[in-house]
């Protein structure tokens, strides 16, 4: 069992926890993920590394509410305990020898961006962060990404935060001003890291992108996370997360994350009416 030391809404939809995960917290890096079950009658969910703690022993996680498990663990408190909390899996972000590079995450996505931003500016690379959210409400970790970065630009879809926009327009504008990258790391929605990847593509930009596809058990055994990447088919649990975006076949990805959408809407509808009867 897993004890949660600390709990924080970062917006209506978005929380964070710090959980007493000293195994993990041995080992973990920037950019893997754990998979964890709320309690024994729990589906295995993978959540992304956002930090750690070695001294402490505890490993950081940020997550959306958006279906039946994410809703489950939201319901837990500080001093609360998560049943299974396994990892760190996959394989660490790539960042030795780059110099300078461009993170751009989009909505909850940023909580994945940060500890690979900060890595980056810990090592000394210069780091331009562009984020995006569809308002400033949903707006999270903007004085983290501050901290970590030489240039910082907020997006908001509706321009009620930052700047007005998509994030793929500050990025294109930074390139033709000049800004030589050595590469480009993008993570958020799907459609984002498309739209990103095609436009570093077309300024021959290296670009990484870390991809969250449907996974069971995290070792590459049930195949539910497969890609085709440059016309072949990996696992995002083990030769990922992080994949060439200019060879990531996003369609497809696409058309595979919606494949159990009316599944999931029952699981969280059910969810719901079981939480309501709970507390009357």
């Amino acid at each position: 069992m897993y004890r949660i030391l600390k709990k924080e809404a970062l917006n209506p939809t978005v929380t964070r926890m710090v959980v007493e995960a000293p195994l993990a917290a041995r080992r973990a890096q920037p950019g893997q993920f754990v998979i964890l079950r709320v309690d024994e009658k729990g589906e295995r969910i993978p959540l992304t590394i956002a930090g750690y703690d070695r001294e402490k022993g505890t490993v950081t996680i940020i997550f959306q509410l958006v279906g039946a498990s994410t809703m489950a663990l939201d319901r837990l408190e500080e001093g609360d305990f998560i049943q299974d909390f396994v990892g760190p899996l996959g394989t660490p972000s790539h960042t030795e020898g780059l110099h300078k590079v461009a993170v751009v995450g989009g909505g909850v996505g940023c909580a994945i961006a940060l500890p690979v931003a900060q890595k980056l500016h810990r090592e000394g690379a210069e780091v331009h962060a562009i984020v995006g959210f569809r308002n400033k409400d949903l707006v999270i970790l903007e004085e983290e990404f501050r901290a970590a970065s030489k240039k910082f630009i907020l997006m908001t879809d509706d321009g009620s935060a930052g700047e007005k926009g998509l994030v793929t327009a500050p990025l294109e504008a930074l390139i033709q001003s000049g800004e030589k990258y050595d590469q480009v790391i993008a993570i958020g929605p799907l459609v984002m890291m498309k739209f990103v990847s095609a436009l570093t593509k077309k300024y021959e930009v290296p670009t990484v992108v870390s991809m969250n596809p449907l996974m069971v058990d995290g070792t590459g055994m049930c195949g539910g996370c497969r890609l085709t990447v440059g016309g072949k088919i990996k696992f995002a649990c083990v030769d990922g997360p992080d994949f060439d975006g200019h060879q990531v076949d996003f369609d497809e990805a696409i058309a595979r994350s919606s494949a159990y959408r009316p599944e999931e809407l029952r699981a969280r509808e059910e969810h719901c009416n079981l939480f309501r009867k709970e507390v009357r």
